[in-house]
């Protein structure tokens, strides 16, 4: 549970930070103190409905990827990753006091929100260890005692279990790495 507030909370405060920057750069968009509920929106829909949309927009370009070149098929993927980030954009618009007005609005934010999201998948890592660091000082003053010392121990650790990680090739891709760590 702990591992998805972190992952909320980090990825709802980058959230934030892009919706003010569209509402800051884009002509026709308002966004305000709308931010923080369309914040929610974004956030769900990233950790929930875009991997969805996402698995269901690649089967159907799989089933048509007959004889692709590599270039083609980066476009391809390109332009699946825009449909879905303009699927989640009407969808803040929609459902939240976020308000886009003409062609632009509503053709620039996704293109926004989808390098906003390759820079947090660059410093993801970074955002979720401090995030998990101010959860768990929360945590120990809420149960009234101190963070475990042994908390920063992962931290320190990871070099040697990267190693031993590489030396035993298990096929295992880093999420899936990520998430066994999270378990134990």
């Amino acid at each position: 549970m702990k591992n998805g507030i972190v992952r909320f909370a980090a990825l709802y405060v980058f959230n934030v930070a892009v919706l003010l920057l569209i509402g800051l750069l884009s002509a026709g968009v308002s966004v305000g103190f709308h931010a923080l509920w369309a914040a929610v929106i974004l956030t769900l829909a990233a950790l929930f409905v875009k991997p969805l949309l996402t698995g269901a927009f690649r089967k159907a370009a799989a089933k048509s990827a007959a004889d692709r070149t590599k270039t083609g098929e980066k476009v391809v993927q390109y332009v699946l990753v825009y449909l879905v980030e303009l699927l989640i954009w009407v969808a803040v618009v929609w459902l939240s006091g976020v308000r886009a007005s003409g062609f632009w609005s509503y053709a620039l934010p996704p293109l926004f929100l989808l390098f906003g999201w390759m820079i947090y998948d660059q410093v993801d890592d970074k955002l979720r260890a401090k995030a998990g660091e101010l959860y768990d000082v929360v945590q120990g003053k809420v149960s009234g005692r101190k963070a475990a010392p042994g908390s920063a121990a992962p931290a320190a650790q990871a070099p040697a279990t990267a190693e031993a990680r590489e030396e035993l090739h298990d096929g295992l891709t880093p999420e899936q790495r990520r998430m066994l760590d999270e378990l134990g």
